[in-house]
């Protein structure tokens, strides 16, 4: 048997070093380029349905809540070499300020668990994710919050929508974006529980418990220059539908203010066993704006096409120019139009202050089980503060109001809404 090969002091004490240095030049990335912020939200909701009643065959005629968020975001560095390895780590607090069983189900608080009707006094998720990095690629793999045409995640209400899977991003090339994803499982804005990934149900359009194994992405964005980029993606949700986007954005200045403009189409067809049933579906929508000064004009246009409303997933926001606070305008057929103003007060100085208003109207609806034409109509406006300096800096306050109204109630209720949002943004590091 052999010796161990004898180590002078000194030469211990200096391969002991460099081990440490080696230790601490791979973890000084990780760590130094880490961050972590937190977001504290207060909601409040309400939405009147209008019916008159305390209750009725789609449910109460009121939803009233309020709540406190907290949502903490950790990223980590990546470790130095040709091959850097991070972690980042999501983690969801939500507590019940006011809710009442006849005025619950506002989407801000999960069920208690024995009684529908009973708010959660508090709840919380979490979720993790391990990161890898060569060059510029980056693979992802855990739980996440995409932002991607064909899967925006919803942050609507207290606390955002997460989706569990993995995710590639490259963008060797430069002004060249590549995404891949795949995605199996989400976590609900009101909700602690992973659930199958499956397609929203809004208005009944689609069965709610149509589940899928697994919903993959692929896309490439191009920036052609400052003023004008193109984006093309293609989804498939396991034996319910598949997905192509085409989406081109481009801005032009002129002598006295600016022009913009936003199109977006989307195909959708259904695919291997269609556990959804049919889809044929085409979506057009565009936006053309004109800013000048503090101004800015726009002007939107939205059409579907074919037999079925527009499909996405449950807990994402459809990528639709006339997607807003309470309706898509999305359903099968139907052709809708918008008008927005917004107004930035910097333009006056008053910093931090801004204000939107527009209206959208829809017809041509194709109603399950009635030969009738559907119509809706929606009018948001929003006013947001946030204070520039001092002792609450960075504290932003929005007031959210919404009037909806349908001709088909069966399918869409007639509401009026009103949000209020305070949140306070701050970094730990």
């Amino acid at each position: 048997m052999f010796a161990p090969f004898p180590l002078a002091p000194g030469r211990r004490v200096a391969g002991l070093f460099l081990l440490c240095a080696g230790v601490n030049a791979q973890a000084a990335g990780f760590l130094e380029d880490s961050s972590a912020k937190v977001e504290a939200r207060n909601v409040y909701f309400n939405r009147d349905f209008r019916d008159g009643h305390s209750s009725s065959s789609q449910g109460a005629s009121k939803r009233e809540e309020w709540a406190q968020g907290f949502i903490l975001n950790v990223q980590s560095g990546y470790t130095q070499g040709p091959v850097g390895f991070g972690v980042d780590a999501l983690g969801m607090f939500g507590f019940k300020l006011d809710s009442s069983p006849a005025d619950s189900n506002s989407g801000l608080l999960p069920s208690s668990g024995h009684d529908p009707r009973h708010s959660a006094d508090q709840y919380a998720k979490m979720g993790l994710a391990a990161k890898v990095k060569v060059s510029s690629t980056v693979l992802k793999y855990g739980s996440m919050m995409p932002d991607v045409p064909l899967l925006k995640y919803n942050d609507g209400r207290l606390l955002p929508t997460m989706f569990h899977g993995a995710m590639l991003t490259s963008e060797e090339v430069r002004d060249l974006k590549f995404t891949l994803a795949r995605l199996d499982k989400y976590t609900a804005r009101d909700s602690t529980d992973r659930q199958d990934i499956r397609v929203h149900c809004k208005n009944k359009r689609y069965a709610c418990d149509i589940e899928a194994d697994h919903f993959d992405l692929a896309g490439v964005d191009y920036r052609f220059n400052e003023r004008f980029s193109a984006q093309y993606q293609v989804a498939k949700l396991e034996n319910i539908y598949r997905q192509h986007f085409l989406g081109l954005v481009a801005s032009q200045p002129l002598a006295v203010g600016s022009l913009s403009a936003d199109l977006r189409l989307i195909k959708s067809d259904d695919i291997g066993n269609a556990r959804a049933g049919e889809i044929d579906h085409r979506a057009f929508s565009g936006m053309l704006g004109y800013s000048l000064g503090g101004h800015k004009l726009s002007a939107g246009w939205q059409r579907m096409y074919g037999d079925s409303a527009m499909p996405y997933l449950d807990g994402s926001n459809p990528y639709l120019v006339n997607y807003a606070q309470v309706n898509d305008f999305a359903a099968a057929q139907e052709r809708s139009w918008q008008v927005r103003y917004d107004y930035d007060f910097k333009a006056l100085g008053v910093p931090g202050l801004t204000f939107f208003t527009r209206y959208i109207n829809g017809d041509n609806i194709k109603v399950p089980g009635s030969t009738a034409e559907g119509k809706e109509w929606e009018r948001d406006t929003e006013f947001k503060y946030q204070v520039q300096s001092g002792t609450f800096k960075d504290v932003s306050v929005r007031l959210r109001n919404s009037t909806y109204r349908s001709n088909y109630e069966k399918w869409a209720r007639d509401m009026d809404e009103t949000r209020v949002i305070v949140s306070y943004n701050f970094s730990i590091f």
